[in-house]
């Protein structure tokens, strides 16, 4: 019969990719609908008000007090880490306007098209970021 191929190999050394010399970071959309699941099994509703790039849009997040006030969390800035380590947010405004706040988010869609806005409704103020808030 016929002779097998020969087979060839080759030894590639490839560059180590960004993903080995610090932690990968969540698709915004994967994050969204990971933390919107955690808020309707605690029983909270939730909801995506504005819709943002899916791979790495900002995330704001409003907590209706339901007695037209509202907190306000958004990214925390560089530095500042939280013990989830990829994403970590701040409390931008505790108590304000719900009208405030959304004049706020409305400036931030302006100067940003890809940011997500999500609605928590939650008398006690409950934002469900325990371990995603930042520290100094």
């Amino acid at each position: 019969m016929g002779a097998t191929p020969a087979t060839l190999t080759f030894d590639v050394v490839l560059p180590r990719p960004l993903a080995y010399s610090r932690a990968m970071r969540l698709k915004s959309e994967i994050w969204v609908k990971a933390y919107l699941r955690s808020c309707a099994g605690r029983g909270v509703p939730a909801a995506v008000v504005r819709r943002g790039d899916s791979d790495a849009g900002v995330i704001f997040i409003k907590i209706a007090r339901l007695d037209r006030t509202a907190d306000l969390y958004g990214p925390a800035p560089s530095g500042y880490v939280g013990d989830m380590g990829d994403r970590s947010w701040i409390l931008l405004a505790s108590k304000q306007p719900e009208e405030a706040l959304e004049e706020r988010l409305a400036r931030e869609s302006r100067l940003d098209h890809d940011i997500w806005i999500l609605e928590i409704e939650d008398r006690q103020g409950r934002c469900f970021l325990d371990s995603w808030l930042a520290k100094t």
